[in-house]
């Protein structure tokens, strides 16, 4: 009897061990989310594909239009086409966006969604997927930019931080507000109007600094304007992380 106890004994912590799940990092989490979205996006291409040929006709239809933009035509012409860009960046970017808590609600697994990840894990998920998203779309216009308006790029790696602050910002503001049009039925518009005003100032800030990127200013000009992105983003992605817990779990 006391081998059989002692064997007992021994062989609960063993049971225990394999019944207590293991714990998992935000980082695993934030990971997982970010491989769900994009291997679901592999798969239907939704959003990439709405994004890419929102893009391309708004820029077709932008050198249709105007054709080649010259300096001859315009004194003003750098700022006009860094303001074209971010328009046209804009406007798909909604498309895109838009979508980004809709698969959940559509599928009806949001509250599996809730119940594998914590909350913050799922708010760095969907941003990390928005980010490569918009990168995607800010290159491929860049891209539709040069070749169809010949806009001419002088400082690339201004214009690339320019970008890269921008997408950031765009991504850090909209991101809650999807989570928070999730479930109504005009998803598009309801975006686009609590979107914009959050957006304006990060649009100004963002449009100056390209038109200096265009025109080829020094490091030293555009690091003004770097900064107030990098603080817009910063101020907007710690008011989001707060709030999404709030949104998420209402």
């Amino acid at each position: 009897m006391e081998t059989t106890t002692d064997k007992v004994t021994t062989q609960r912590p063993t049971q225990d061990s394999a019944v207590t799940p293991p714990r998992v990092t935000l980082s695993t989490a934030t990971w997982a989310v970010f491989r769900k979205d994009l291997r679901s996006e592999l798969r239907t291409r939704y959003a990439l594909n709405a994004v890419v040929l929102f893009a391309t006709s708004t820029v077709v239809a932008i050198s249709l239009g105007l054709g080649p933009l010259l300096p001859s035509r315009n004194a003003d012409l750098k700022l006009i086409q860094a303001a074209l860009f971010w328009i046209a960046l804009l406007f798909a970017a909604f498309t895109g966006l838009a979508r980004t808590f809709v698969q959940e609600e559509e599928t009806r697994t949001a509250a599996a969604l809730r119940l594998a990840a914590p909350p913050t894990a799922v708010y760095l998920g969907k941003l990390l997927f928005n980010l490569v998203l918009l990168l995607i779309l800010g290159l491929l216009t860049s891209i539709l930019f040069v070749v169809l308006l010949r806009v001419d790029i002088e400082n690339v790696g201004l214009f690339m931080a320019m970008l890269l602050a921008g997408s950031c910002g765009l991504v850090a503001a909209t991101t809650l507000i999807a989570a928070i049009i999730a479930q109504a039925n005009a998803k598009g518009a309801l975006f686009a109007v609590l979107s914009f005003p959050i957006l304006v100032p990060l649009l100004f800030v963002s449009v100056q600094g390209t038109a200096l990127a265009l025109e080829g200013a020094a490091w030293s000009d555009g690091l003004a304007v770097l900064q107030v992105l990098i603080a817009y983003t910063l101020t907007v992605f710690v008011v989001s992380l707060f709030l999404f817990k709030v949104v998420w779990e209402a």
